[in-house]
């Protein structure tokens, strides 16, 4: 951690801190309950999650293909006995062309140090690539432009597919993209890119559902799989199927759907999206419909129906 101006700025967090912060981060904890299992302030777990874009590093591994250290340490010895490279690589079971790069790009036979060829390696490894967005123009350009028109990754990963079938060059997945959005090492694209994005967050954020700790929590809620199979099968009028559509902020209507005939009747939100706002709405719009039309409600666990239970919608 390094101080200036007063201020702390946090460049790193010890290895232990962040592997709690990174699995409390993927089990969807928010940022405070991740501050306490970490035991440091909130405000350092958000600069060190800013500063890799809400995505965990990877961990260095060592490719089988490489060699490890335990077979340069052979090949010192092979060096040291006398031994041809290509009878060196017959005793690692690697081939001898391998072996004779391996003691080339190190000095030679004279020079060969197993210790510094492997931490030569090492380093040589860890050298970023350029990644494809940054080396390839045209397909920056390309989604760059499909972002500009609000289109999400995977819509533009599919649509590079459909557009371009011949040309794999002009393919890339919707993690590069998001990688190049928001990972500070990689990101080749605009900063504020980000806000073209649905969530419009500035860090990434898992894919699991955020835990609920009790806040929010629907009270008397009804499982849908306890609906009457007339109901399920669209045989039966008068039942209906809300949800809230929301607008640009703070613009929102509730739909209302009748499952057997389909009728849809919106529902102006004036007054906002509340719990007791929007029960209030829907009431008085399903007051005026005919006996015998409105027997019951389906809706999803959104927090706009909190006060699900004052919406009276029986058989009249």
């Amino acid at each position: 951690m390094v101080v200036e101006a007063g201020m702390s700025v946090v460049t790193s967090l010890p290895a232990a801190v962040q592997d709690v912060v990174w699995q409390a981060w993927g089990e969807g904890e928010s940022l405070r309950r991740i501050a306490d299992r970490a035991g440091v302030p909130s405000h350092h777990v958000r600069r060190y999650l800013l500063r890799h874009g809400g995505v965990r590093p990877a961990l260095p591994r060592r490719s089988p293909r490489h060699l490890s250290p335990g077979e340069r340490e052979e090949i010192s010895r092979g060096i040291a006995a006398g031994l041809s490279a290509r009878a060196i690589a017959e005793g690692l079971g690697r081939s001898a062309s391998t072996v004779s790069r391996e003691i080339a790009r190190n000095g030679g036979r004279d020079a060969y140090r197993a210790t510094v060829a492997d931490e030569r390696a090492r380093v040589e490894a860890r050298r970023s690539r350029v990644p494809r967005l940054a080396s390839d123009e045209r397909l920056r350009a390309v989604v760059l432009s499909r972002l500009e028109l609000d289109w999400s990754p995977q819509q533009i990963a599919a649509w590079l597919r459909r557009e371009h079938p011949h040309e794999p060059g002009m393919w890339v997945s919707h993690e590069t993209i998001y990688r190049a959005v928001y990972l500070p090492a990689s990101r080749n694209l605009p900063k504020s890119t980000y806000q073209r994005l649905r969530s419009g967050r500035t860090m990434r954020r898992p894919r699991l559902v955020k835990r609920s700790h009790g806040r929010g929590h629907l009270r008397d809620m009804v499982s849908i799989h306890h609906r009457p199979a007339t109901v399920t099968d669209r045989l039966e009028p008068g039942h209906w199927e809300g949800d809230l559509v929301m607008g640009k902020r703070p613009s929102a209507v509730a739909t209302l759907v009748e499952r057997t005939t389909r009728y849809l009747k919106i529902v102006p939100l004036p007054d906002g999206i509340k719990a007791k706002d929007v029960s209030i709405a829907v009431a008085r719009a399903l007051f005026n419909v005919p006996p015998g039309m409105c027997k019951s409600l389906t809706w999803d666990r959104g927090r706009e129906m909190a006060d699900h239970a004052w919406v009276c919608c029986t058989d009249r």
